[in-house]
């Protein structure tokens, strides 16, 4: 069982990157999904979740409309888009199913 997350990187404020969690030794659609992330000098905090029946939410009011959280089935991977992205969306992110994957980082400048 594992995740493996990948899209991090540098990007200017404004911009756009989408995270992708690609599953391996279960089924990802079978489990509710998340997506957390964690700041320099923070708690880590959870920004979305989709269910296993496909229902989505979003925890951080900060990144609603920016941020759509999604999973493509055949492909057995989980997806975070994040638009107009700020200095603020700075963060190592995570994923998370029933097991954790490593992080990939996000950097935004201004």
């Amino acid at each position: 069982v594992q995740l493996v997350e990948s899209g991090g990187g540098l990007v200017q404020a404004g911009g756009s990157l989408r995270l992708s969690c690609a599953a391996s030794g279960f089924t990802l659609s079978t489990y509710d999904m998340a997506w957390h992330r964690q700041a320099p000098g923070k708690e880590r905090e959870l920004v979305a979740t989709i269910t296993s029946g496909g229902v989505t939410t979003i925890f951080v009011d900060s990144v609603k409309g920016r941020f759509t959280i999604s999973r493509d089935n055949a492909k057995n991977t989980l997806y975070l888009q994040m638009n107009s992205l700020k200095p603020e969306d700075t963060a190592i992110y995570y994923c998370q199913g029933p097991t954790r994957g490593q992080g990939t980082q996000v950097t935004v400048s201004s």
